[in-house]
C-alpha cells in the first residue's frame, strides 16, 4: 500500500490523557477550526506536517499493540482526512482489537451530514466533538478541555439517532 496521511508528528504512545487506559495518538495535520487556546496549534496548518505511510502507521500500531488498549485520532482534525483515518481506525479495531477515539471541533450532528465524516465516524467507539472554547476551559474535565465539549457513545448515537454520552463502566 502506498496511500499516505498527513501528521503532525509521529505516532505517539503511551498517552493516559486522550481517552482511557494507555493508548496510541494519531495527531493529524490540518484544523479549520483554529480555536483560540487550542492546545495543539501547530497541527491547524493544512500544509503543514509530513506525509506518512499508512503502512509505517500500521506497523507502528501492531508492534506496540501489546501495550495499549486504544488508538486516539486527534490533531489537527481527524475528520479532513476521512478516508485516511478510518482505514486505521478499522484496522486498529478489528484486527488488533483496540477502541477508537476521536477528536473533532465539529459537533457529531455536523459530521453525520458529511457521507465521508460519517464512515470514519461509524469506526469509531467514542467521539469528543465540539470547538474547545478558552471562557469554559475548566482543567478538571477528563478527555476534553473545555464544558461545552461532549464525550459521545458513537455506536450508540448512530443506533439511536440522537447523541448519547459516553459512560465509562
Amino acid at each position: 500500500m502506498n496511500k499516505t496521511i498527513k501528521l503532525a508528528s509521529p505516532l505517539q504512545f503511551n498517552s493516559i490523557v486522550d481517552g482511557p487506559g494507555i493508548r496510541m495518538v494519531l495527531w493529524c495535520q490540518g484544523c479549520l477550526m483554529k480555536c483560540p487556546g487550542c492546545h495543539n496549534p501547530e497541527t491547524h496548518d493544512v500544509n503543514g506536517g509530513k506525509e506518512c505511510y499508512i503502512e509505517d502507521i500500521i506497523l507502528a500500531m501492531n508492534a506496540n499493540a501489546n501495550h495499549h488498549d486504544g488508538i486516539t485520532l486527534s490533531g489537527g482534525d481527524p475528520f479532513l482526512q476521512p478516508e485516511e483515518c478510518k482505514y486505521i481506525a478499522d484496522y486498529a479495531k478489528k484486527d488488533i482489537g483496540l477502541n477508537v477515539w476521536a477528536y473533532c471541533g465539529m459537533t457529531f450532528e455536523e459530521l453525520i451530514e458529511d457521507p465521508a465524516k460519517l464512515e470514519l465516524l461509524k469506526s469509531c467507539d467514542v467521539l469528543v466533538d465540539g470547538r474547545f472554547m478558552k471562557n469554559l476551559r475548566d482543567s478538571s474535565l477528563a478527555f476534553r478541555g473545555s464544558t461545552n465539549q461532549r464525550i459521545i457513545d458513537v455506536q450508540a448515537s448512530l443506533k439511536k439517532g440522537k447523541v448519547v454520552l459516553y459512560r465509562k463502566d
